[in-house]
């Protein structure tokens, strides 16, 4: 009997405990209303553009710093036999920004030597700009992903602390705190988007300043090598 007793005093003590509440980030996001869900929208676009943006530059200048590392020792070849023709025909084989910096110099052999290094410069801007075509959108939303977070948590705040006031400070403590760390999501998702992007925009950098020193190095090659005595 007192067994009996027992198992039915620790199932009401049971049920008398407060059920455990889980965090589901869909719940979170649809419970903040249409502002949170707006919000949150935006800034799953903006981290597809961002996404979309970093792989599409990451292989067009994985691309750009492939080159022969031969290319230069053929074409000093080349140029010094005066097979000028053969050596633009392995430059426009070889796909690369280099190989399009030294086909330019080329075209130019026979005019003074300052000529020829401002066309190399003018060809590098214009490579240095395709190598960096949409780059700067990361930036962009490196910087607004998390100021339109915030946004969301601001206006989040303002919609629980109205309710509070309407219902003349007699507002359930549960139902504001629900509200408040549902604001708060929109803040987390602007900071996730913004570190993601700017990880992105910084290794970008990175590795588009490698590819224009190559293209440097190269370009003070060439010049060296009209600069030899033939």
């Amino acid at each position: 009997m007192l067994l009996f007793q027992d198992l039915v005093e620790e199932a009401q003590i049971g049920d008398a405990l407060p059920e455990e509440k889980t965090l589901s980030i869909i719940d979170l996001i649809i419970d903040g209303g249409a502002g949170s869900i707006i919000i949150i929208s935006v800034l799953f676009v903006m981290l597809f553009v961002a996404l979309y943006i970093y792989f599409e530059r990451i292989f067009a200048i994985k691309a750009a710093s492939k080159i022969d590392k031969n290319f230069m020792n053929q074409i000093r070849d080349h140029v010094s036999n005066g097979k000028l023709e053969a050596a633009k025909l392995l430059c426009a084989q070889t796909d690369s920004p280099v190989a399009r910096l030294t086909e330019k110099g080329i075209s130019r052999i026979g005019k003074p030597l300052e000529d020829i290094n401002k066309a190399i410069e003018n060809a590098g801007t214009l490579e240095v700009y395709k190598l960096e075509k949409n780059v700067s959108i990361l930036a962009t939303v490196a910087g607004a992903a998390p100021m339109i977070g915030f946004l969301g948590t601001v206006i989040g705040m303002i919609l629980a602390f109205h309710e509070m006031a309407s219902s003349g400070g007699q507002a359930e403590m549960g139902s504001l705190a629900s509200g408040i760390y549902t604001a708060m999501t929109t803040t987390v998702a602007g900071l996730i988007v913004g570190i993601i992007a700017y990880i992105g925009y910084n290794h970008l950098v990175n590795r588009t300043d490698k590819v224009v020193h190559s293209m440097e190095a190269n370009a003070v090659d060439f010049l060296d090598l009209l600069n030899e005595p033939l």
